[in-house]
């Protein structure tokens, strides 16, 4: 349940970064809007493991001898990922908002911004919706985990991003980066020292 609460959290990172940049640059946003942007950023992280389970359980007889180094491959190559983009954004310009992404400091008002971001921000979760399948874990119950905390994660930013600041936002993703690379080791380790 722990290491579930974890990768919840860590996948939640990006689009907390996100809630907490916008809520800097927009700092009259609206409530209602913040809510939809939250619960959008919570559906797609909870739909887009759904998918990547269903991938996964596609090609599982394919993988199967290989299933926990795919998994281990999977969740750093995430984390990997969230680590190289903060450290890009941070060379690349100090003082900006922590999430690199050009939508980053748009109106969160509109429709079309809000779906390109939760679908921009949920793309990791597909791939550890993957991982879940290669190592025979059910998906419902962990994407459900993933889009409550996401929820939850970008109401906190949204509501506190003013006072939260850059450099939070940035600390954030580094934090779920270095989570998401640890449980991957985790599992990698778990798996070979059974197979001794």
């Amino acid at each position: 349940m722990l290491e579930l609460i974890l990768v919840s959290a860590g996948l939640s990172m990006d689009a907390f970064a996100v809630s907490v940049s916008s809520a800097a640059c927009s700092p009259n946003l609206k409530k209602r809007y913040m809510f939809r942007a939250a619960f959008l950023f919570g559906f797609f992280q909870f739909f887009m493991p759904l998918v990547g389970w269903f991938l996964g359980s596609s090609f599982s007889a394919f993988i199967r001898s290989v299933d926990h180094f795919l998994a281990f491959v999977l969740l750093a190559a995430v984390g990997t990922k969230m680590l190289v983009e903060v450290y890009a954004e941070w060379n690349e310009n100090p003082a900006s908002c922590p999430t690199g992404d050009e939508l980053k400091c748009r109106d969160i008002s509109s429709k079309r911004v809000v779906l390109a971001l939760a679908v921009a921000t949920s793309i990791d979760a597909l791939a550890v919706g993957i991982s879940f399948s290669v190592i025979g874990r059910t998906a419902f119950q962990p994407a459900l985990m993933i889009g409550l905390v996401t929820f939850i994660f970008c109401l906190i930013g949204f509501l506190s991003g003013k006072k939260l600041g850059i450099l939070f936002g940035r600390g954030a993703q580094i934090i779920g980066g270095i989570v998401l690379i640890a449980i991957g080791l985790k599992i990698l380790i778990e798996h070979m020292v059974k197979a001794i």
